[in-house]
């Protein structure tokens, strides 16, 4: 793969390189869930090289907030707020996708009404989420449909439906998390085809052809119970038919292996690819942060690679490596690049997540 190739996407649109700026926690919204004037000035910064930005998270129902300072997109009054949002990132060149998540047990519950989850397994340190009624969760089957919605007239070129990093889609998959007794607990596929379902409904009444879809997901989980790779396999296998434009595997480290899997693959992307096999594009992510790391993440047989942390740290540097310049690979915490104030002290706050100087 040349990361610096265009790549026509199943819906007939064209991304001008296969490298996309990686969704990323601000922690810098405004108190009432509108995106700040430092998270736009943050996406301005970064949406000159990539060929699409896949912003932050915004929650589509009400007890579905995951953090401080998130924005949201479960009510009409932010749809001003998103449009903004969208202008600013489309504006450096780049296709603008709001990511959206119900963010369950992982709830704070300072930030939310009530913590809900697929059952009421808690996790470390969270309060016990009580577990959603079988109307409950098709009511936020129908808030995802309304939150795409509202991107759409925001002008947004597509979302990604957040279904990874153990959020509410994800622990409805997981046999950890997920013993309901009722359909969604006889079928853990079922909640996340019917938002997947519910998404595209949105996108055929209010958009065209032109609205990117994709879904993240997390590949494996450490508990017992909890997520394989071959049971990720299985769901990407019926992902791959959805009428989505992409997947998007969320990983630390873009060569990771599998581990508990019963293949021959001796990565998750490879693996990923055999099932997948040409139906969809898939976009890898993980510690790309030099053009060494680049040049490496390319043979993997990712379709598009996503970026990260790398973009916080070098805020041009897909311009940057094209050019053949050089570029830092570690945040100059003494002179930083444009970054809102919380999403700076957070990343001070923890060693080992941001290289840094």
């Amino acid at each position: 793969m040349n990361a610096f190739e265009p790549i026509t996407l199943n819906n007939g649109v064209r991304l001008k390189n296969r490298l996309v700026m990686a969704p990323m926690t601000t922690y810098s919204g405004n108190p009432d869930g509108t995106v700040s004037d430092e998270e736009i000035a943050y996406y301005k910064e970064r949406s000159g090289g990539v060929s699409a930005v896949i912003t932050a998270v915004a929650y589509v129902s009400e007890h579905g907030k995951g953090f401080l300072g998130q924005f949201s997109a479960h009510e009409d009054r932010y749809i001003d707020s998103l449009r903004r949002l969208a202008k600013t990132i489309q504006s450096g060149g780049a296709k603008a996708i709001l990511q959206i998540f119900h963010a369950g047990r992982q709830s704070p519950a300072n930030e939310v009404p009530e913590v809900v989850g697929a059952t009421d397994i808690t996790s470390d340190g969270q309060p016990t989420p009580r577990a959603l009624t079988t109307e409950e969760v098709q009511q936020i089957v129908r808030d995802f449909h309304e939150a795409t919605r509202r991107a759409i007239e925001a002008g947004f070129d597509g979302v990604e439906i957040h279904g990874a990093n153990t959020y509410l889609l994800q622990q409805f998959f997981s046999g950890f998390t997920n013993k309901r007794t009722d359909v969604y607990g006889e079928d853990r596929m079922k909640f996340i085809l019917e938002v997947v379902q519910a998404v595209q409904q949105a996108k055929e009444k209010y958009a065209n052809d032109a609205f990117i879809v994709g879904y993240r997901f997390s590949p494996e989980e450490p508990e017992e119970d909890g997520i394989t790779m071959d049971q990720t396999l299985e769901l990407v296998d019926v992902l791959a038919d959805q009428p989505l434009n992409y997947l998007h595997v969320s990983q630390m480290q873009f060569d990771s292996e599998p581990r508990r899997y019963s293949g021959k693959a001796t990565t998750r992307v490879e693996a990923l690819q055999e099932t997948i096999a040409g139906r969809l594009p898939l976009i890898a992510v993980g510690s790309i942060y030099s053009k060494k790391d680049l040049e490496n993440a390319s043979h993997i047989g990712a379709d598009l690679l996503a970026i990260g942390r790398e973009l916080l740290i070098e805020p041009h540097w897909v311009e940057k490596i094209q050019r053949g310049e050089q570029v830092e690979t570690a945040l100059d915490t003494k002179n930083p690049p444009v970054l809102p104030t919380t999403m700076f002290e957070i990343i001070k706050s923890r060693p080992g997540w941001v290289p840094m100087k």
